[in-house]
């Protein structure tokens, strides 16, 4: 799956990076506590979190994340988005909430992290 098939599935807006759409992913994790991301994320993942601050930005990088999907319309500030376009992630939004998000991502067989 890429990027962009996520951005159709959740129906999402890109923030920044839409050069990187066509980057495949491989699972995703959806969470608004980052050491939950830190424990469970493998690489090449999809991030869900109605978390907005640049913590988010600075986990999914140390994870080699490349993509970040605000749920339920989230904003991300422009400090945000600047580190973001700074690390080459992904950043979308999308007006979901996060357990409709994953259940629609995981009918469309992308898997969280430590799935076979």
């Amino acid at each position: 799956m890429t990027i962009a098939d996520v951005r159709r599935i959740l129906e999402a807006e890109i923030i920044c990076g839409s050069d990187h759409v066509e980057t495949e992913v491989h699972n995703a994790c959806g969470s608004d506590m980052m050491s939950d991301v830190l424990a469970f994320v493998k690489d090449q993942s999809v991030l869900l979190t109605g978390l907005v601050n640049p913590q988010v930005v600075r986990t999914a990088e140390m994870m080699d994340m490349v993509c970040i999907v605000f749920v339920r319309g989230k904003e991300p500030g422009a400090e945000i988005v600047e580190l973001a376009q700074e690390r080459d992630i992904v950043l979308m939004k999308t007006p979901l909430r996060m357990f409709t998000a994953c259940g629609l991502l995981y009918d469309s067989g992308l898997r969280g992290g430590n799935e076979a």
